[in-house]
């Protein structure tokens, strides 16, 4: 199928992906929205394909079926809400679920194991996803801003929720909404945020006046199990409400939330909370009423409790309007300043969102301190999908491994529980999504959006099957006339693709040189001068920030043992970050036997190699890809291509200069 405004690509969901379950008997017992769903999609796939699709009241023994769909209320217990079994004896498979929810998911796992659900004897395998909550927060605006656009960090076109002003739904506009839930709900990603968390005039009106625009929304999603979340600011009781002040320990204040809160529930029952980013960047928040974030969040918490919601409190909050000059101020250290002492503090039912690394979604950062450090509060683990500092869905940036690595780190040691264990709260991806055709500007992005929701179900999988899973559904190769070589060349350019971006762009951990504001393409000291923050500290000498605890910020030593052992000194702490966490002279050797200033010129100069046969490898695909879809990643690529040349150029000529040091194999450095 090729993507057009009015039909979106299918992305991982193409109806081939259907043709195994498509072409048998299938029955499916259960009631509820999303049972309700199953059943639509099994019909309208065995009408695709020749097979037969039931509703039944009782499946009995001696029904004849290929594949069972059924829930089963008495196993809630040991399933969950979203849990399911799915066996094969007797030529016939079951999926088994404890409530609606569960038999949708299961339902998807059918779909993606193709030909291999109805093939041989399965011992029944229990599927329950290990975060309770996956989400996206789409950081659209109702209107289109004047500085950030119709969605901030968006790279994939307009809102998929907002055109001209007002919801979607009120323009009779909801298919594209539906079909996004379907994708989420195929991938495991069970609630959405859909406005941005820089709240705007507009997106403040939506908590109140506006409700019913976001409950429309929500009825679009809610057939394929996604939750509607808002983003509010706190400032709301004075901006809507009229009232003289927002502090949170205020009962008039207090009452304010109390109401807005039950009057969102009466438009939407299912409405699953608040996200909130407050003394950050400029948003209101309760320090300017001498409060702390427990007390702002806990103010919400409150007023959700009575319906069962939740507030997603970032703990993105630093100081803004530094001096380059001061090497005491350290952003990395202020999450973990700022949210520690407050452990325990906060309600049962508000989550710390905690962005994955110290920064702000750079392609190489230490995991967050805070995720290790605060036993007591739910955290929910922040990645970004949308790819602000990854080349921003222009280039070719698989973060599933980078995730992966920071979902298995164990912030205590080997012994201790790993990052995907301590996220109580769940897992979060700020969206790459929009109404593109693509729906994420670039085709191959939306592996990026597949895998958010695969890794929230099982932070422990194989990155790498992950995106297998997603080249199987999507590409389709077993209809291919070459289905190896299309296999082989899809790995190729999607497997290693966020280790090639990292090495033509920011190297060794240090990060942030790119052009303020837009944040796309190389500028060195782009931020170097910047109240936003200091990061690299290049001069004549070194490169690098000092973050020991001996001679620097002390950040490292914000880490339990061993890894604050590990950090606090040059010679333990790892190649990838060293410049993260120490300033060191050019000649410095790494534990790769290099010097980091010959790292810096034989990665940059590896990087362009690596996306010139990526090249290579996607035009030998031609003939084996959508033609839509390979011209729109081949148009990428040239710019992928131009871009990485620029990174190489101005990188190494900037070091070249500061450093004073040839590249040891006499290449060209402009």
């Amino acid at each position: 199928m090729t993507a057009s405004a009015s039909a979106p690509d299918p992305a991982w969901l193409p109806d081939e992906a259907f043709r195994a379950l498509g072409s048998r008997r299938v029955l499916v017992h259960g009631s509820g929205t999303p049972a309700d769903t199953v059943y639509e999609e099994v019909t309208a796939a065995c009408a695709a394909f020749g097979g037969e699709a039931y509703r039944v009241a009782d499946p009995g023994p001696d029904r004849p079926y290929d594949l069972l769909l059924r829930t089963r209320p008495e196993r809630m217990t040991e399933l969950g809400a979203e849990g399911f079994v799915v066996e094969r004896r007797d030529d016939r498979t079951t999926v088994t679920a404890g409530a609606p929810h569960g038999l949708l998911h299961g339902f998807f796992h059918v779909v993606r194991l193709g030909p291999a659900a109805f093939a041989g004897d399965l011992t029944a395998e229990t599927h329950r996803p290990a975060l309770a909550l996956r989400m996206l927060d789409h950081w659209d605006n109702v209107s289109v801003h004047p500085v950030m656009g119709q969605v901030e960090r968006g790279y994939a076109g307009g809102s998929l929720f907002w055109r001209d002003g007002v919801a979607r739904g009120s323009r009779g506009e909801l298919d594209r909404v539906r079909a996004h839930g379907r994708l989420l709900a195929a991938s495991g990603i069970n609630a959405v945020a859909v406005n941005n968390v820089n709240v705007h005039a507009e997106e403040a009106r939506l908590l109140t006046d506006r409700i019913g625009e976001v409950a429309g929304l929500a009825d679009a999603l809610r057939p394929y199990g996604i939750r509607t979340h808002l983003s509010v600011t706190f400032a709301a009781p004075v901006v809507l409400g009229g009232l003289p002040t927002a502090d949170p320990l205020d009962e008039a204040v207090r009452a304010w939330w109390a109401a807005a809160t039950g009057r969102v529930y009466a438009a939407i029952p299912d409405f699953g909370g608040f996200v909130v980013k407050a003394d950050s960047e400029g948003q209101p928040g309760p320090f300017a009423y001498g409060r702390t974030h427990a007390d702002g969040a806990n103010l919400l918490a409150d007023a959700l409790a009575p319906y069962g919601g939740t507030v997603h409190w970032r703990a993105f909050v630093y100081d803004h309007r530094q001096d380059w000059r001061d090497r005491s101020t350290d952003r990395a250290r202020a999450a973990y300043d700022h949210f520690t002492p407050l452990d325990g503090a906060f309600r049962a039912n508000a989550v710390l969102q905690v962005k994955h690394g110290p920064m702000d979604f750079q392609v190489r950062e230490p995991v967050s301190p805070v995720i290790g450090a605060m036993p007591d509060t739910r955290i929910a683990v922040e990645l970004q999908a949308t790819q602000e500092y990854t080349g921003q869905q222009r280039h070719v940036c698989a973060l599933a491994p980078m995730w992966s690595e920071v979902l298995r780190f164990r912030p205590e040691g080997e012994t201790g529980a790993s990052v995907g264990e301590l996220a109580r709260g769940g897992l979060v991806a700020v969206s790459n999504a929009g109404d593109d055709p693509y729906w994420t500007g670039h085709p191959l992005a939306q592996a990026n959006l597949y895998t958010v929701g695969r890794l929230g179900w099982r932070p422990d999988a194989d990155p790498f099957r992950v995106l297998d899973e997603w080249i199987e559904l999507t590409f389709t190769p077993g209809r291919t006339p070459d289905p190896e070589r299309l296999r082989a060349g899809l790995r190729a350019v999607v497997y290693g693709s966020w280790r090639t971006y990292e090495k033509y762009t920011a190297p060794l951990g240090v990060g942030f040189m790119v052009q303020p504001g837009h944040h796309y393409g190389p500028s060195v000291d782009g931020y170097e001068y910047s109240p936003w923050g200091t990061y690299h500290f290049a001069d004549r000498d070194g490169v690098g920030v000092d973050r020991s605890r001996a001679t620097g910020t002390g950040y490292a030593a914000q880490y339990a043992k061993p890894w604050s052992e590990l950090y606090e000194s040059p010679d333990t702490c790892p190649d990838e970050l060293l410049l993260f966490f120490h300033h060191v002279p050019y000649g410095h050797v790494l534990h790769s036997g290099k010097t980091v200033i010959q790292h810096i010129y034989d990665t940059h100069f590896e990087g362009v190699e690596e996306v010139e046969e990526a090249l290579r490898v996607w035009a030998s695909l031609a003939g084996l890809v959508e033609p839509g879809r390979h011209a729109r990643v081949a148009e990428r690529y040239e710019e992928q291509l131009r871009s990485a040349r620029e990174w190489r150029d101005h990188v190494n000529s900037y070091f070249l200069r500061k450093s004073g040091v040839p590249d040891a194999r006499g290449r060209r450095i402009y």
